[in-house]
């Protein structure tokens, strides 16, 4: 599979919950549908009718897992999860594709994941030494095995029992035929919010998928929090405090739709103040700012408004690509990057450009976005990265496992500038990244300074266990 515009992290996975609703699964398309940006590699939903549990899940885009006519009816039920994958470990198979299910001594279970544990590896081979076979490559698998292993009682404390082996980050959304519950990790890396659809509670990656069924944002779940939904309501439950808080600080700088809230904050104005503050502190003289679409856009618009530099469309991109696309000749890097973007020449024709992105991470394509530009006649090309340089590899839900993927772990500014054929580049300080949300000692920035919340693994592979 070749992944288009690769110089950027590419997304994690999205989730949905509803209890109480006789279009649960419905409701979960469409909230599936809102987050399709979160992953595009599976999608599935889970539903129940309070006796079982119904699963439908495939490779592709949600519109193409449920195009069948006859995909939807068997699924009606009063509660359903739902999830977009991308892989971050584990292969794009369709036998990885979530929700998971299983049946074991607690019942009937299903469950979807975003996120990424960390331990995964260590946890898989005790399971192994224990007897447990896998049917999976996914690490999400591993909360199954442990609750079915778990010597609790009672299925809300198997499931603490379970959490209590993870080290990572995760927001699990679990469903029984009697119950849905949904789980975030205690140092809060990864979002989730809770809504009301009526008289259903809602649960998802963003609110975004809140909009699209009319439902109303009540407040983010908080790290370390449990939430149980039954026929007596809602329950909330704690896990053990985190030694600190460690909220993802790419969601807003490029995960998240700019229509969402996440983790309290509007990421439209986050983005936009990642602009304002790129622009003073990395000024230069340009006729005009243009973005990297999509994910550029809003940080283009604060850059541009904080500067004085007229905003204009510069690059168009082709929406109807997809995530794959196989090129005739060796040359199909490249050829990629011609098929997904097209600069407007009447725009950038004989200007000096201020070309903005959320971020670089192998460099590749934005070397031949600045190749495009300037064959479109543009006499000067000023690239402004709304974050840090990426130096260090995530382990917590991002697809970079070594720094030897990452072109700023080589390379100082003016190197990276040089490989690019740039007329100048310039990232945002971590100082002031964090100074754009409102409390920025909640926000990890592992992947900027190598300081990790939590132990990291020893050799550390995606696919490999």
């Amino acid at each position: 599979m070749l992944h288009t515009l690769d110089d950027h992290f590419h997304e994690e996975c999205g989730v949905f919950g509803i209890y109480g609703d006789r279009e649960a699964a419905e409701k979960t398309y469409l909230g599936l549908y809102a987050l399709q940006h979160r992953g595009q590699e599976s999608a599935g939903i889970a539903s129940s009718d309070g006796s079982s549990i119904r699963v439908r899940k495939g490779t592709g885009l949600v519109w193409s897992v449920f195009a069948d006519p006859d995909a939807m009816p068997p699924l009606r039920g009063i509660a359903a999860i739902g999830h977009n994958r991308y892989s971050t470990k584990g292969s794009s198979d369709l036998v990885n594709a979530q929700p998971l299910s299983i049946e074991c001594k607690a019942g009937k279970i299903a469950v979807a994941h975003n996120g990424t544990i960390a331990n995964s590896a260590e946890l898989r081979r005790e399971l192994q030494d224990l007897g447990s076979i896998f049917q999976t490559t996914s690490d999400s698998e591993i909360i199954l095995h442990h609750i079915a292993r778990s010597k609790k009682e009672d299925f809300l404390d198997m499931f603490k029992d379970a959490l209590s082996k993870i080290v990572g980050s995760y927001c699990f959304v679990l469903l029984t035929p009697e119950r849905l519950i949904a789980a975030r990790d205690p140092y809060g890396f990864r979002p989730l919010s809770l809504g009301m659809s009526g008289d259903a509670y809602v649960v998802a990656s963003e609110t975004c998928a809140f909009d699209i069924i009319g439902a109303e944002y009540l407040r983010t779940v908080e790290p370390g929090e449990i939430l149980v939904f039954d026929t007596g309501g809602v329950t909330s439950h704690r896990l053990e405090r985190a030694p600190r808080l460690s909220q993802c600080i790419f969601e807003h700088i490029y995960f998240a739709r700019p229509d969402s809230l996440v983790f309290g904050e509007k990421v439209d104005k986050v983005r936009r103040r990642l602009g304002k503050m790129l622009a003073e502190e990395s000024p230069c003289e340009a006729d005009i700012v243009i973005s990297v679409p999509d994910s550029g856009n809003t940080a283009a618009l604060g850059f541009a408004r904080a500067s004085g530099i007229k905003y204009e469309i510069g690059l168009i991109r082709n929406h109807y690509v997809g995530r794959t696309f196989i090129a005739p000749h060796q040359d199909k890097r490249k050829l990629d990057v011609k098929v997904k973007l097209n600069p407007v020449r009447g725009v950038i024709e004989d200007r000096r450009v201020v070309l903005v992105d959320d971020s670089i991470v192998r460099g590749t394509t934005m070397r031949q976005i600045v190749e495009l530009l300037r064959s479109k006649g543009a006499r000067e090309v000023h690239v402004r990265i709304s974050s840090p340089p990426i130096t260090h590899p995530c382990f917590y839900g991002i697809d970079i496992s070594t720094s030897k993927e990452l072109i700023a772990c080589g390379k100082c500014v003016r190197d990276i500038q040089e490989y690019l054929d740039a007329d100048s580049l310039a990232y945002l300080s971590t100082e002031a990244l964090l100074k754009t949300v409102e409390d920025g000692s909640r926000y990890c920035t592992a992947c900027f300074t190598g300081d990790y919340p939590t132990d990291v693994p020893a050799g550390y592979d995606k696919y490999g266990f």
